[in-house]
């Protein structure tokens, strides 16, 4: 006579089918989920301050726009269309002929070998840094010692509006393509934090090549024309 076996009722309580034939603690399960949700609700708080921050630093865009705007001014107009016609050139480039998208790849990959020792700033600096203006002014630098000719000058503002309109396009372009942005407050914060970083250091690289341009003056009129966007907004919510 065969032996029955019954099943027993504590376990089956405790198990819940997950797929075909396979079991799995539902106290597990449960934690998953909650884990999930939990997870899925940090996210969103996370994104929606990054996109309060990020529309913060909208009038430090506007306002480091202006504020380097205003220095290049003090520049000789040579050495002024030198730097826009750069900046023209690429987007012609660009939009035309031609997306350089390797050369942007190659910058972004030396960034990421250059900063190999910090994890953080591998994801971070390819991004802020536009590496290629950073070595143009290096070599500026060094060969200023040897060739004093205003050519050479010239030659270098091209190469610094060409190589920024670079980065700031492909950076951005890079931003945005990055999925699970629903809100875009990766991009809106991540764009305009990596454009103030990089007007701030194209003014600090112009303020050490020409004595009519001041980082100070720039800094100064960035921060002055951003506060009093931000007091002007304060005022119409709050009517100070």
């Amino acid at each position: 006579m065969e032996k029955k076996e019954f099943p027993n009722k504590w376990v089956e309580a405790k198990l819940k089918p997950e797929s075909k034939g396979e079991w799995k603690p539902r106290g597990r399960q449960e934690a998953g989920g909650s884990n999930k949700k939990t997870a899925w609700l940090a996210n969103k708080i996370f994104d929606i301050l990054k996109l309060i921050f990020g529309l913060c630093l909208l009038p430090f865009v506007y306002s480091t726009t202006v504020s380097f705007l205003n220095q290049v001014t003090y520049i000789d107009v040579p050495l002024q269309e030198s730097l826009w016609a750069g900046a023209v050139t690429f987007l012609l480039v660009y939009l035309f002929v031609w997306e350089p998208a390797v050369v942007y790849e190659k910058g972004h990959k030396l960034l990421e070998i250059i900063f190999s020792f910090f994890q953080p700033l591998v994801k971070v600096a390819p991004y802020l840094l536009p590496i290629y203006t950073i070595v143009i002014f290096i070599l500026y630098l060094f060969l200023s010692i040897f060739i004093r000719d205003k050519w050479f000058t010239e030659y270098t503002m091209f190469l610094f509006g060409l190589s920024t309109a670079l980065h700031l396009v492909f950076a951005a372009r890079s931003i945005r393509s990055k999925k699970g942005d629903l809100l875009k407050s990766n991009y809106i914060f991540g764009f305009s934090f990596m454009y103030i970083v990089n007007l701030g250091l194209i003014s600090l690289f112009l303020n050490f090549m020409f004595k009519e341009f001041s980082f100070v003056n720039f800094s100064h009129s960035a921060y002055s024309i951003a506060g009093s966007i931000f007091q002007a907004i304060l005022s119409q919510l709050f009517v100070v």
